[in-house]
């Protein structure tokens, strides 16, 4: 079975945006590429830090993390080279059709006073990037279980080749921007 927002995507969206960009071709609609969900850890925490983001991203996404090592020493932020410095998950259809449905119905309006996110960044090419400053407002999470708080950055890659029709995609699926 399909996710609720593929359907949606095919039904509502791809007919909308041929109508009101006037595409000749149904490849020409935008579409949602993948989602990659990055979580950093701090290499001055303790030893357990990374494996706690590590369990706390697979609860959130589904799909086992990488773990992301620093590929050069820098000595201003006491970095050494092959030290751990976070993990990352790579979302991909219908898993990234179910996250991307789960942050805009469910964790996004969990934020406190939430107004909406904003609609400037985007890098001119299509891809929309937003920081979740914690992981407790997915519903995945158990708040007694939580030893730090942690933030996230969720980028989501489109296939628009500009920021209006990314744009134009997103508050359609449900993206719910601020005015």
């Amino acid at each position: 079975m399909k996710p609720r927002l593929y359907t949606k995507y095919i039904e509502e969206v791809v007919p909308a945006l041929t109508q009101k960009r006037g595409y000749t071709n149904v490849h020409q609609v935008p579409r949602i590429e993948k989602i990659v969900v990055n979580m950093g850890v701090s290499a001055s925490l303790e030893k357990g830090a990374l494996e706690d983001a590590v369990k706390e991203m697979q609860m959130i996404t589904g799909r086992k993390a990488v773990v992301n090592i620093a590929r050069k020493s820098i000595a201003n932020f006491k970095l050494r080279k092959g030290q751990s410095v976070g993990c990352k998950v790579t979302l991909r259809r219908e898993v990234m059709y179910e996250f991307f449905d789960r942050l805009v119905s469910a964790a996004l309006p969990r934020i406190r006073d939430f107004r909406g996110v904003g609609s400037k960044q985007f890098d001119g090419r299509g891809t929309y990037s937003l920081g979740v400053p914690d992981q407790t407002i997915f519903p995945e999470i158990e708040l007694d279980k939580i030893k730090r708080q942690q933030g996230m950055d969720i980028t989501i890659v489109t296939s628009a080749p500009t920021n209006e029709e990314a744009y134009d995609l997103l508050k359609m699926m449900g993206m719910p921007f601020s005015k």
